[in-house]
């Protein structure tokens, strides 16, 4: 009776330490975001024993694979449109949506001196193609549009476009040179608060409108202990520090 009881008392113990009723959960994430969630997912999956399956894209490849009974508990995009939009066709979790990001444009190139301060090279079109995500599908390509149209250079541009499906996408056409330049995310490009490599020119604020990241629980994982302690993950400290040194702005929820 004895050995019954301690090894009773060992497996109660051994519950009590574990993660209680761990899950594994899969979430959609805008492509730009791919590197802090990267190292939000490690830490949250650290800390709690749940696991998280990532599922990458453009934001309206994402929407419309969510529109189709895609499988995903939760949902990070590139804007704010689209969780809107699933709020209102009962996609989502109502009151589930927040801001977990303030996106920023960079005008970048791999190679070192290209882009210059006073941008020369777009303005005497000193370059070969000029890469930006297609602004039907990305946030980013949007605001690519727009900072082109501020600039005055919308036009002369247009014939040496590369448009990629999405920012991720857009970044490998100008990291492997396909594009001599190209309008990123600046998280694609800054690591602890800095860019190093190539150069590049980031586009003041007022150039385009704010790319407000939100992220929205899906009706698929409304009932999930995981989905719904991911979501307030992110709104930790924690995770906004992350978030901030990929040059996101955060905001205090």
């Amino acid at each position: 009776m004895k050995s019954y009881v301690t090894a009773l008392a060992f497996t109660l113990v051994s519950l009590l330490s574990a993660p209680a009723h761990a899950e594994q959960i899969t979430i959609a994430v805008a492509t730009n975001f791919i590197g802090p969630m990267e190292a939000l997912v490690s830490r949250f999956q650290q800390d709690t024993g749940h696991r998280v399956k990532v599922s990458y894209g453009s934001s309206g490849k994402i929407f419309a694979q969510i529109q189709h009974n895609a499988p995903f508990q939760a949902f990070f995009s590139a804007d704010q449109d689209k969780p809107i939009a699933l709020e209102k066709a009962g996609l989502a979790v109502p009151g589930s949506r927040f801001t977990y990001a303030i996106g920023g444009l960079v005008l970048w190139s791999s190679k070192p001196n290209l882009v210059d301060a006073e941008l020369q090279v777009l303005q005497q079109g000193r370059f070969n193609k000029l890469a930006l995500a297609n602004p039907r599908l990305a946030p980013y390509g949007a605001a690519a549009v727009e900072t082109l149209q501020r600039m005055g250079l919308l036009q002369s541009t247009r014939g040496q476009w590369v448009q990629g499906e999405n920012i991720g996408q857009t970044y490998q056409f100008v990291a492997t040179g396909n594009a001599d330049l190209g309008f990123v995310a600046k998280s694609q490009v800054m690591k602890n608060g800095r860019i190093e490599r190539g150069s590049h020119w980031i586009v003041p604020d007022e150039f385009y409108a704010p790319i407000r990241q939100d992220a929205v629980l899906l009706k698929r994982g409304e009932n999930s202990p995981a989905a719904r302690a991911l979501l307030a993950f992110v709104t930790g400290g924690v995770a906004r520090k992350v978030i901030a040194q990929f040059g996101y702005q955060v905001e205090v929820q």
